[in-house]
């Protein structure tokens, strides 16, 4: 328990320090044609693109005449992708000043600014959204960026009960049969494989170094045996070539510090890449993405300088090339977006290997750095947010609510074909990062809870993954509403629409009454004369598995386990006949905030 508290006081202190203290201020034009739009509880923001940004900041000047940044309610990262964006948590009745800059990377805090415009929420009931899906209008097809999860350390394969009696491995395993099953997931990343728990690496009595990789082959076989592939973090240090072995992060004391000798970081990456090509063979390996560390921006990751950091991922980058050339690595593995560009130039200046990006963000929707990429020379290259979450605080008072269902929806509407992964940190609340979880439902970062129960946001991946292959057209009648659409159909005809009504804007996550919408649905371009539509839904009422244990319950008893296990599904409104007229259906729901509804329409002839 002492660990678990030492271990989350450092990690408290020391967050938000920077392993590199520059900052810059971003000097792009300030966007053009800013407009503010007023609707019930919220104020919608538009602006033309600017070339080159990454991103957008906005400055919001209320009732106290004080401008500030708008921050989410907290994420890591204040810049939003643009070119629109609602605001929400406003107070009505006032009116606010708004300011648009286009930033060129994740680190700057300030830019050229817009001219200022000026909006107040409306009073009254909201004007229903109008919603119109062409079914046989295909824009392209549908891009799973879903398919990478985040996990714990995969360690937890080999651990046995908890204090409480929870069988960690077993669940653990259970959870990631899950993720590949149901959600499709098709690689899992996980932090801590040379940790020195797993053997790695002993120093003999004269000094040479001595692998066995005997832990990790136990623990890859098990996932691959699953279906899932591994994106391998090269991290942390183990403690035989650590520099300073008291430089830890996490319960589990995983070593920050760079090594020693660099020669034997090389040493250890090219043996480890060798011995994974002879066990599981070229063909197979070339097809895991190989990340250098994890968070080197934050001190309480990396004790190093950004140089230093640059000299890890060189030496690691050749000797993953030295082993084959087709072997995949990237980085920089960043907290809140940042060193992206850095890393990128950095390997142009030495001609050094960058095959993929990867990053992290929280609170707030990937930023699009294929500008920033394309400047510095790298088109198409793959980019993968290898952590992505609604809230980025442990035990956060966000992780259990239903706010992250349209959250994900976001994320993943936002990222379709311009990111190769967006991968949701992390599967399971088996977590130790900071402590194992105290009771049941303690706002862990898990899409499953312990126990394999599935929370609100693991059936947004679910809606998300379960559509068909093809995207369909979607048009929504404003881009001032916190509402969103996306449509898709499978080979059999049966149309999925994906609706949902949500923020990143934590404060509200609760909900706010004004932002509930009803939503008027036209279904265009129909083929067949009747279909059967079928409603999921997933709010506070529906699909929300916290919602059936009492707070003050810290674990079920056998009954309440059951009566759990009952619940755990996805809530579905009885099917219903709908007609169509010359190709057209028209349909009506009420979508409360934050709230997910998904409309299920089989033609007839496929649904007797």
């Amino acid at each position: 328990m002492t660990d678990s508290i030492d271990a989350r006081t450092d990690w408290e202190e020391r967050i938000y320090d920077r392993s590199d203290s520059q900052r810059a201020d971003s000097y792009l034009p300030p966007p053009m044609g800013v407009v503010a739009t007023s609707d019930v509880g919220c104020i919608g923001l538009t602006w033309d693109k600017v070339e080159g940004a990454v991103g957008y900041l906005i400055e919001c000047t209320g009732k106290d005449g004080q401008a500030s940044l708008l921050r989410h309610g907290g994420s890591d990262v204040a810049a939003v992708a643009g070119p629109s964006f609602v605001v929400t948590g406003l107070d009505d009745g006032i009116d606010y000043l708004f300011r648009i800059a286009a930033v060129s990377t994740a680190e700057a805090r300030s830019g050229n600014w817009s001219r200022g415009v000026t909006a107040a929420t409306l009073p009254g009931a909201a004007v229903p959204v109008q919603v119109t899906v062409g079914a046989s209008t295909v824009v392209g097809p549908l891009h799973p960026v879903w398919n990478m999860v985040g996990s714990e350390r995969l360690s937890q394969l080999l651990m046995g009960q908890d204090a409480y009696g929870n069988d960690i491995g077993r669940e653990f395993h259970e959870a990631l049969r899950i993720a590949h099953d149901e959600l499709g997931v098709r690689w899992v990343r996980a932090h801590a494989i040379f940790h020195d728990d797993l053997r790695v690496v002993r120093r003999g009595a004269t000094g040479t170094l001595d692998f066995d990789f005997g832990v990790i082959d136990t623990l890859y076989d098990q996932i691959l045996e699953i279906g899932l592939r591994p994106v391998v973090e090269l991290s942390f240090m183990p403690e035989a070539l650590a520099s300073d072995p008291s430089k830890t992060v996490f319960t589990y004391r995983g070593i920050v510090s760079p090594p020693t000798d660099w020669s034997e970081w090389r040493l250890l990456v090219r043996s480890f890449a060798a011995h994974l090509v002879e066990r599981y063979g070229l063909e197979e390996v070339a097809q895991w993405p190989f990340e250098v560390w994890n968070e080197p921006n934050l001190e309480v990751f990396w004790s190093g300088t950004r140089e230093d950091y640059f000299r890890l991922y060189d030496e690691a980058a050749f000797a993953l090339k030295e082993v084959d050339p087709s072997l995949q690595v990237g980085g920089p593995s960043s907290a809140a977006s940042e060193w992206v560009e850095a890393l990128a130039r950095h390997t142009r200046e030495v001609d050094g290997p960058l095959d993929f990006v990867s990053t992290h963000t929280y609170g707030n929707l990937p930023l699009d750095f294929r500008p920033v990429l394309d400047n510095v020379g790298y088109q198409d290259l793959p980019i993968y947010w290898t952590e992505w979450g609604v809230g980025s605080t442990h035990f956060g008072p966000v992780h259990d609510a239903v706010a992250g269902a349209p959250f994900i929806l976001a994320g993943y509407r936002a990222a379709a074909g311009r990111l190769d992964a967006l991968a949701y940190w992390v599967v399971s609340d088996h977590f130790e990062e900071l402590g194992r979880p105290p009771r049941l439902f303690h706002d862990g970062f898990g899409l499953l809870s312990v126990g394999n129960l599935r929370k609100p946001r693991y059936w947004a991946v679910y809606l998300a993954a379960n559509q068909g292959p093809e995207e369909i057209e979607s048009r929504i009648s404003a881009a001032r509403v916190t509402v969103d659409v996306q449509a898709s159909r499978h080979t059999d005809g049966t149309i999925d629409i994906l609706l949902w009504n949500g923020t990143i804007n934590t404060e509200v996550m609760r909900g706010d009454p004004r932002l509930d919408r009803e939503v008027d649905l036209i279904v265009d371009q129909l083929s067949a004369s009747r279909y059967i539509i079928a409603i999921a839904r997933v709010d506070e009422l529906h699909s929300n598995i916290v919602a059936h244990l009492s707070d003050d319950i810290d674990w079920p008893d056998g009954l309440q386990w059951d009566e759990l296990r009952r619940c755990d599904q996805l809530d579905n409104e009885d099917p219903q006949m709908i007609a169509v007229v010359e190709g057209r259906a028209n349909l009506h729901l009420t979508l409360p905030h934050p709230g997910v509804a998904r409309l299920r329409l089989r033609p007839i002839e496929e649904a007797l």
